[in-house]
């Protein structure tokens, strides 16, 4: 085997190899996943070898070996993505900001006004995972703010409903900047305006993701009950929605923190069939868009704190590969600071503390952070470094940076 196989071909090896397989075992376990008889296990093995030298799997394999690694085919098996870049998406609304601008000024609205506005409200959602927080949050608001101004025009039904629910889009992408950067009582203000908005359009998608953020506050303020009834009031409403996967992740995580591992098997199962059973997304990068990829991001903290390291470890080195580009810049640098804090965990169970602090650094220096979740995953590793590590200054060292964090945003203190 050699380093220029593909990623998916790389995986499967590790996937196998985490959990203390040989490539028997892995076909005999395929079997349990299997629609229909599979052929004789010698033929299976050769097969296997074929898949993880790099050979692609046909279109029946692909959800099996998803399944059996419990993770979604296209997670696996990434699909090419359908979207054509910003300037592509931007150019078909045929305008300019300061044109959209100047027709929101006038007294009627028109639909191809609306189509620039639903294009520019997908763009900021995708600009979330790097734009800077401040610069995010300044134009969200601005919009939200010209967005909200429509209401006093003359509208159709049909209008209307559309801007309640691009008022409500961008209320939860305001929201959830605010909460990223440790303003709570904002944060929280918004989310409520945006399940208010969708309630007055009827519009499910936005209300799921509303709950969405609810179970996001109640995750890293220790509410994990709290996770877990925002989880299933917002499958309720949403569940025919991409939200439904990102709410069963959520009170997954919520049972891990818990600890109860049966709890934790089923939410990840229920997020995995129902992403399995939905079509690809258009563009990944949206922030409120459930990419095949963040399911592996979703197990990887589970099986972090269930104390399955081996396959924490893994995942969270498919995080890493899946948000860095091939020349290193990152494109979900959030996720990938919290699959750092993995791999400094795991490192320090180990006894690797000088891997365990390279890794808790590194978490730390993004200039783009979600702070709330970043201390809720590092608290973790602060617990290893604590428990071994007391008397090391490297250890001292981070265990002070994270304090610092934490006492600059109130109310994410760590424990």
């Amino acid at each position: 085997m050699t380093d220029d196989r593909p990623a998916w071909a790389r995986r499967i090896a590790a996937e196998r190899t985490a959990r203390d397989w040989s490539q028997r075992q892995a076909v005999r376990a395929l079997r349990a996943h299997a629609p229909t008889e599979l052929p004789a296990e010698d033929s299976m093995i050769r097969q296997w070898k074929r898949w993880e030298s790099g050979q692609m799997p046909n279109d029946f394999y692909q959800p099996i070996i998803a399944a059996l690694f419990g993770t979604v085919t296209h997670a696996l098996f990434p699909a090419p993505s359908r979207r054509d870049g910003d300037r592509e998406i931007l150019a078909a609304s045929g305008m300019e900001t300061l044109e959209i601008v100047s027709r929101l000024n006038r007294s009627d609205v028109d639909n191809a006004t609306l189509d620039a506005l639903r294009i520019t409200a997908d763009r900021l959602a995708s600009e979330y995972p790097f734009m800077p927080s401040e610069q995010l949050l300044i134009e969200g608001r601005q919009w939200l703010r010209r967005v909200v101004d429509l209401h006093k025009k003359s509208l159709t039904l049909a209008q209307h409903r559309e801007v309640l629910a691009l008022s409500g889009w961008l209320a939860l992408l305001v929201g959830c900047v605010e909460y990223d950067t440790g303003d709570r009582h904002a944060a929280e203000s918004t989310r409520q305006a945006a399940l208010s908005l969708a309630t007055e359009a009827d519009h499910a998608e936005v209300a799921g993701w509303a709950h969405e953020m609810r179970a996001w506050f109640a995750l890293t303020t220790g509410d994990y009950r709290g996770v877990i009834a925002a989880a299933q009031a917002g499958a309720e409403t949403a569940q025919h929605h991409g939200v439904a996967v990102q709410l069963a992740g959520q009170e997954a995580k919520a049972w891990a923190r818990i600890g109860d591992r049966r709890q934790v098997e089923v939410a990840l199962d229920k997020g995995r069939r129902l992403l399995e059973g939905m079509p690809y997304p258009e563009n990944l990068d949206n922030h409120f868009v459930v990419d095949p990829a963040k399911f592996d991001f979703y197990a990887m903290d589970c099986y972090r704190l269930v104390g399955e390291d081996k396959l924490a470890r893994t995942l969270a080195e498919e995080v890493l590969r899946a948000g860095t580009d091939f020349d290193g810049t990152e494109r979900s640098p959030m996720r990938n600071a919290e699959a750092r804090v993995t791999l400094g965990v795991t490192a320090a169970r180990e006894g690797d503390l000088e891997q365990a602090l390279i890794m808790g650094e590194r978490a730390l220096e993004g200039d783009r952070q979600s702070v709330p979740s970043l201390i809720m995953t590092s608290r973790e590793l602060a617990a290893e470094m604590k428990r071994r590590y007391a008397a090391e200054p490297g250890a001292r060292d981070y265990l002070a940076r994270l304090q610092t964090l934490g006492q600059e945003k109130p109310g994410f203190l760590p424990q």
